[in-house]
């Protein structure tokens, strides 16, 4: 008989060792991640994570750096938080960090259609072309001059209204109302606020939509959860695309209806609706569109121009009620440059500096979307560091504006910082700590139509009007609400006090 026990022997000796090289193998080839805290099984970081993620990393940061990574779930995410970093990232690596993540919500709700979050490809760059150069383009613009116009007038007739009562107003719901009045007659030639019709759900739609895209869905982070529907997200976020898509389908309709019978050669601006449809009717277009993709423009659009433009002029109001010092010194400009015999104008937002650096301090301290979300399609080296192929990137723009390394004083509300001689820090994604609407190729195409309605509506609120808090507060309450934008989290009640009454056409 053989005697096994020799070879027994050697197996139970030589095993382990071979077991012990295959690890640290293993552990040599891994990719060296950026430093962060200790994962749990399963959750990862989740149960480190806070209701405002934009906060939760930014306290993060303070210990494991301005680069650090996160596992959520069975996600992977990076976080950088300093300016250096996010031109690395953005600029330098664009093209690796060129996609947007999905959630379940989202690609239900944008019909998995969305140009925000298409992929970096032909018709990501086919709509980007079509919004820049036609429905967010200098022409166009110039053409819905009118309309911001009458919505902007209407609107202080509105506040002069309640100040000769000396009612209190819910600033944050009439700013939500003008801004979406203003883009919904870009995107389909109809208020959409106000008006008492069934337009007028879109708006709580809108929000609806920004605010579950905001939140955490357990399915999307989990893999074994993502046929459960947890927390009932599925369930709301099917409620909103019914009730969302029935009303598209209704609007969309009548276009086309009214589309039939318009004669031919009618001269007339055309809106966004009357664009998309175009596209779709003609076949031989550079690309093909649904009708799935015309109902999912119209939501990227109407999201992202209703609530981020209300958000920052809210907050630039309450930053000025709270600084009455900055209040006088933006009033003064105002009457010294524009006088007190008719209302402010979008164009002389370019003899208003002072004016646009109060807008810049609040684009600092409260930028709307206080995040820039990317996806890596690649493996990344960045600062001896590897960010694996799809990992999240958050570049946390809000805590950059609170950095001291970065910014003097940083939590003092002073726009100051921005007039200093040789300044020339813009908010057009060429410096990067100073990101408000993005940078590079999926930087916001909005930002031209924002910087002409922002310092116009702010400064016809303060050209016209005085504002105290109702019942004798003192100070505006400046805490954040969680979610994909970071509005406040109370509404703004304010009761104005007249100090100009323009002549008005509404």
């Amino acid at each position: 008989m053989v005697n096994v026990q020799p070879l027994l022997y050697a197996t139970l000796f030589i095993l382990p060792l071979v077991i012990v090289k295959a690890i640290l193998i293993s552990i040599k080839k891994r990719p060296k991640l950026p430093p962060g805290p200790v994962s749990l099984p399963v959750i990862g970081h989740l149960h480190l994570l806070g209701p405002s993620l934009h906060q939760t990393f930014q306290t993060l940061s303070s210990t494991y750096g301005p680069l650090m990574y996160l596992r959520i779930g069975s996600v992977g995410c990076a976080v950088a938080s300093n300016p250096d970093l996010a031109k690395e990232l953005l600029k330098t690596h664009e093209l690796t960090f060129s996609a947007r993540k999905h959630t379940a919500a989202i690609d239900h709700l944008t019909y998995s259609s969305s140009f925000a979050f298409a992929p970096y490809g032909p018709y990501w760059k086919f709509i980007k072309k079509i919004s820049t150069s036609e429905l967010l383009g200098s022409r166009t613009l110039s053409q819905f001059l009118p309309v911001r116009t009458k919505e902007l007038h209407h609107f202080i007739m509105l506040l002069s209204d309640k100040a000769k009562a000396g009612e209190t107003l819910n600033v944050t719901e009439e700013l939500l109302k003008l801004t979406n009045n203003i883009i919904s007659q870009m995107m389909m030639s109809m208020r959409c606020s106000g008006t008492g019709t069934q337009a007028d759900g879109i708006r709580t739609l809108v929000r609806q939509v920004t605010e579950i895209f905001g939140e955490f869905n357990v399915s999307d982070i989990i893999w074994f959860c993502k046929n459960l529907d947890l927390q009932g997200f599925r369930k709301r976020f099917e409620d909103i695309h019914r009730r969302y898509d029935a009303l598209l389908e209704s609007i969309i309709g009548d276009r086309e209806e009214a589309r039939k019978k318009k004669r031919k050669g009618e001269d007339e601006v055309k809106d966004f609706l009357d664009m998309m449809l175009d596209v779709l009717e003609d076949h031989h277009s550079d690309m093909h569109l649904t009708r799935n993709h015309v109902k999912a423009l119209i939501l990227d659009f109407l999201t992202a121009a209703t609530d981020t433009t209300a958000i920052v002029v809210e907050w630039s109001l309450a930053e000025l009620m709270n600084h009455t010092e900055v209040l006088r010194k933006a009033q003064k400009e105002i009457d010294q440059v524009v006088g007190k015999e008719r209302l402010v104008e979008e164009s002389d937002g370019a003899r208003l500096p002072y004016l646009q650096a109060i807008i810049k301090e609040t684009f600092r301290l409260h930028p709307p979307i206080p995040m820039i979300s990317r996806k890596s399609i690649q493996d990344c080296k960045i600062s001896g560091y590897t960010i694996p192929a799809q990992s999240l990137l958050f570049v946390n723009i809000w805590a950059m504006g609170r950095d001291p390394k970065v910014w003097d004083e940083p939590l003092k509300f002073q726009p100051e910082r921005f007039l200093k001689p040789n300044d020339c820090i813009d908010v057009k994604g060429l410096h990067y700590q100073l990101l408000p609407f993005g940078t590079g190729r999926r930087g916001c195409p909005g930002i031209s139509l924002a910087m002409q309605e922002v310092p116009t509506t702010l400064a016809a609120m303060i050209q016209c009007f005085d504002w105290k808090l109702p019942g004798g507060a003192a100070v505006v309450d400046m805490a954040e609400r969680p979610g994909l934008t970071a509005p406040r989290a109370q509404d703004l009640h304010c009761v104005p006090v007249a100090r100009f009454t323009p002549t008005l056409t509404a």
